[in-house]
């Protein structure tokens, strides 16, 4: 679970501003990138320090991204993510180093003081226009929030809450989430803003409310006390939004990068790594 201290909710604010977004910003792609190397061996590979695959990520480092504020112990899903890649591209963990990069610095436009980064940064049109991105590493889910005792926080599965009273964001994924997956008897309760749910479910008014992971991390954490993950589940329409590692724009290493993501996912164990990170570990178990 994440850790319930000061600095996480002051800290999960970047993931919530980069990961709740509005439908209108899912649908990106990542932006060109650079022509490929004629190889990705590791001699051969671009790269900010010679020898040194450096990987950038802000700090503090959250968890359940990163554990105890340490991003080179390799645990958390993000520090087990780059990690593996570093072990695609032909670098053992000595050969890492991590460099210290503000959320917003990371996708704003100009030179970069890391190979790429990753810091829950979703891929979207406009950041794209600055900055190059892999393929997404991690498809953003819907979570179900709910007060601690209540009815809906002893549900196992989605059809629990067929007939409770959903809170929800105006023009979020989460709202077509509740709608194409959930399906609830009843329509479900719309704020204009997330506060705005989340306060209706302080107060009662909705049993529970639905927002993306990364947010209900925060939820859970920052905003309602004595509330809890009840779990997480996918989307079934549109185009997902993904986090991706950031580059400089016009790396040469996104390619690279790219296949090492391919072959994580092919093989396994880029899910496995969210299911340690992400799943039951964290507190939030699949719904299905």
């Amino acid at each position: 679970m994440v850790r319930p201290s000061t600095l996480l909710a002051l800290g999960a604010l970047a993931a919530v501003a980069v990961a709740c977004a509005p439908a209108s910003d899912t649908t990106a792609q990542a932006g060109p990138s650079a022509a490929a190397p004629a190889t990705c061996a590791k001699d051969q590979l671009k790269l900010k320090t010679a020898g040194k695959l450096t990987i950038g990520t802000d700090k503090p480092a959250y968890e359940p991204w990163f554990k105890d504020d340490a991003p080179a112990n390799g645990k958390g899903f993000e520090s087990a993510v780059a990690y593996a890649v570093a072990k695609q591209l032909g670098f053992d963990g000595g050969e890492v180093s991590w460099a210290t990069v503000k959320f917003d610095s990371a996708f704003a436009p100009g030179a970069k003081q890391f190979d790429f980064d990753l810091n829950q940064v979703s891929v979207t049109p406009d950041r794209a226009k600055v900055v190059d991105f892999s393929k997404g590493y991690y498809t953003v889910k819907q979570a179900v929030v709910a007060l601690d005792g209540s009815k809906a926080a002893s549900a196992t599965d989605l059809a629990a809450f067929k007939d409770a009273k959903i809170g929800v964001q105006i023009g979020t994924t989460s709202l077509q989430a509740v709608k194409d997956v959930i399906k609830p008897t009843a329509e479900p309760n719309v704020y204009n803003e997330q506060i705005d749910a989340v306060n209706a479910l302080k107060n009662k008014q909705v049993d529970a409310v639905v927002v993306d992971l990364p947010t209900a991390f925060y939820v859970t954490a920052a905003q309602v006390d004595n509330s809890k993950i009840v779990g997480q589940f996918g989307s079934v329409s549109g185009t997902p939004e993904v986090f991706g590692a950031v580059f400089e724009k016009g790396s040469p290493l996104v390619s690279c990068v790219n296949e090492a993501i391919d072959k994580l996912t092919s093989s396994g164990e880029l899910a496995k790594i969210e299911t340690q990170w992400l799943g039951s570990a964290a507190g939030a178990p699949e719904l299905k």
